[in-house]
């Protein structure tokens, strides 16, 4: 009977340092963006926020007085607003 011996692996540390270095190896080859292109895309995602955040906000006003408009005139009842 031939007894099958698993395969040792390093121990935690040495695989955790391998993992680092080869972490930092790839962080290495990342192409990162110019301090100029973050501020534009920034820009672009804030611009984006702010027209997304007045299209709902105009359709929460139109569905608001939607609701007033219904038979009863009162809308939503809300517990802090008696």
């Amino acid at each position: 009977m031939a007894v099958q011996q698993k395969a040792k692996r390093p121990n935690v540390f040495k695989r955790l340092g391998s993992f680092f270095v080869k972490s930092w190896s790839e962080l290495k080859k990342v192409s990162w963006p110019t301090f100029k292109t973050v501020l534009k895309n920034l820009g672009i995602v804030l611009l984006i926020t702010l027209v997304f955040a007045i299209v709902i906000m105009i359709a929460d006003m139109i569905f608001a007085n939607l609701l007033i408009s219904l038979p009863g005139g009162q809308g939503w009842h809300w517990p802090w607003n008696s």
